[in-house]
């Protein structure tokens, strides 16, 4: 590190600004706050004590830790008092012209090495950087919303940036213990830009009635394992903040999937901006609560789903790693289950698969060893399809290849009882074709677990144009008899789940392929900053890039939305065997793992 940073100076002390001084505070460095007037002091000087109070309480400092902070924090409303600072820090209002005038006078009074930067979630740095003598020491530093909690800053250099300036303050920002990730000067940066287009699609499921607000959450939530559902997550961020990130990056991109949805605007005009006004998609107690209220659109518990068929016993087609999971779920549900398989040795094979994890189950404690028998005494193994006849509802689990699967529905159709119910696990074939294999399409729905099936809560309850109510809420009531999360959608490609997330991951790809941030910058950004469980590429080469790739064209065939076609460095990955792990190579090379 080419400079010695000893004192921080923060413009702006609000949540953003005071979190930064305490960040630094905390580190050993004087820090000076500046603020327009004596009560915005106040306030700021308040939040500060509430925050180290927070840490205090929960035993993360010790109270004469906490008074040694706040001493180390100046508090003043003349910027003359930031003549010594090495790193000049604002976070102000997200106004264009008012960031402009700080610049202007931070330029009159620090020196010429100190560097000046924005903690802008969304501005053009380089357009703020011109209200500087010296354009080549201001940088972005986007530190994310608690900034005492939050690991990611998403560090934003312009063309102009001096590369020394760059090295100093992402080693500044490693040593105070953050995880900073290295951007270019484009609206949204990396974790907004990919957050905020997934958030948008959400909310134009939303808007279309494809799924409802508790669907389209629980979707997210159970089967990606995400931290919060997206509407949630957009009344958490505010309805009006959202609608401005996305303006802004559709101003600058041009990219129809950041236009914001219609109703975001509909809602934000109608004061409707989420938790801090009580309401937005969801109602809650009050403003500033994080507590949910019932309001006209959440469920009735009189309207829960019943079993309007019954289902006594079930029949699972296929023997792979999904169809022994699905075997295994009913089974322990105590239904049943009548498997079938192309050969001896691949139905064998699936009794002692179920068998293992019954095993590993009673092992961590989650299963009886008196329950393993009864499990098992459950499951009969067949190479024949005839032996479906009697079943009361039949899970196909084979090959996603749409020939395979509507040669098997026609033959299901012949074998299978009147009213029994046929259902297909496909992640992203149209359904609808499965069910016009038959004389009995209202009898065919969509029941896509996610994997591993015995774990994962998740079922995505697919119902087409021609599936019969009482098959649809047959379908929901019985996945809550198996302990699942059901939600319910159409029968379009990616349903839920996979429609939200796979344009996501081409963005990231897309992203990686303009060099606008590394692909370890990329995945960090998303983790430490979105909570996600995984970052793209991370989860990519885990799904199988090919697998991937189906999914993207069967989203970019249906929709015919040119930001949803595949990624050309995907496909180029494809082309060259690079599928991720399973061929010790993706995005990452794994050969030495």
């Amino acid at each position: 590190m080419s400079r010695e940073f000893r004192t921080i100076g923060v413009v702006g002390l609000g949540t953003m600004g005071a979190g930064i001084a305490e960040v630094f505070a905390r580190e050993g460095f004087a820090v000076v706050g500046l603020e327009l007037s004596e009560d915005s002091l106040v306030r700021g000087r308040q939040h500060l004590e509430h925050s180290t109070g927070r840490a205090v309480k929960r035993g993360k400092l010790s109270e004469a830790d906490q008074a040694e902070l706040l001493e180390r924090i100046t508090l003043t409303t003349d910027v003359a008092d930031l003549a010594e600072a090495d790193l000049v820090v604002e976070a102000i209002v997200e106004s264009l012209e008012a960031k402009r005038d700080v610049f202007r006078a931070l330029d009159a009074v620090v020196s010429p090495d100190a560097v000046l930067a924005t903690n802008t979630s969304s501005l053009s740095v380089t357009e703020l950087s011109t209200a500087s003598s010296g354009p080549g020491r201001v940088i972005g530093v986007h530190f994310f919303n608690p900034a005492p909690v939050q690991a990611l800053v998403e560090v934003v250099t312009t063309v102009v940036t001096a590369p020394d300036v760059l090295e100093d303050v992402r080693e500044l920002l490693a040593k105070i213990g953050k995880a900073p990730v290295v951007a270019g000067d484009k609206a949204g940066f990396i974790a907004n830009t990919l957050l905020f287009g997934y958030l948008n699609h959400a909310v134009s499921m939303y808007e279309a009635k494809y799924a409802s607000r508790e669907d389209l959450d629980a979707a997210m939530r159970f089967g990606c394992g995400y931290p919060m559902g997206p509407l949630s997550l957009l009344d958490l961020i505010g309805l009006d903040t959202a609608y401005e990130i996305l303006e802004t990056m559709y101003r600058q991109g041009r990219d129809r999937l950041h236009a914001p949805a219609p109703i975001l605007k509909q809602m934000v005009t109608a004061g409707m901006l989420g938790r801090k006004t009580g309401r937005g998609f969801y109602t809650y107690e009050g403003p500033d609560s994080p507590v949910v209220v019932a309001d006209a659109q959440t469920p009735s518990a009189d309207d829960q789903p019943q079993l309007r068929r019954d289902v006594a016993t079930v029949g699972v087609v296929g023997t792979g790693t999904m169809a022994t999971g699905i075997v295994e779920v009913f089974a322990k549900a105590g239904y049943p289950v009548t498997y079938v398989g192309r050969s001896e040795a691949k139905v064998v094979a699936v009794r002692a698969a179920v068998e293992r994890s019954l095993d590993k189950a009673i092992g961590r404690g989650k299963l009886e060893e008196s329950a393993k028998d009864e499990v098992l005494g459950r499951l009969t193994g067949s190479t024949s399809l005839d032996d479906l006849g009697t079943v009361d509802l039949v899970v196909e689990a084979i090959a996603e290849d749409l020939k395979v699967k509507t040669t098997l529905f026609a033959n299901l159709d012949d074998i299978c009882k009147p009213g029994a119910i046929l259902a297909t696990t496909t992640s992203s074939l149209p359904i609808i074709t499965c069910a016009q294999a038959t004389s009995r399409p209202h009898d065919v729905i969509g029941l896509h677990f996610f994997n591993p099936a015995a774990v994962m809560k998740l079922v995505e309850v697919v119902s087409t144009v021609a599936t019969a109510d009482d098959v649809t809420e047959t379908s929901l009531a019985l996945c809550k008899q198996l302990g699942k999360v059901p939600v319910s959608c159409g029968d379009r490609a990616g349903f839920i789940v996979n429609a939200l997330l796979f344009p996501y991951l081409n963005d990231a790809i897309k992203m990686l392929d303009a060099h606008y941030a590394t692909a370890d910058d990329i995945d960090t950004a998303m983790k430490s900053g979105c909570a996600l469980p995984m970052g793209p590429f991370e989860l990519l080469d885990v799904v199988g890039n090919d697998v991937s790739l189906a999914i993207q064209r069967e989203l970019y065939q249906e929709f015919r939305e040119p930001g949803y076609a595949p990624a050309p460095l995907l496909e180029h990955l494809v082309t060259a065997g690079y599928l991720g792990r399973k061929t010790k190579r993706g995005f990452r090379d794994y050969t030495a793992v």
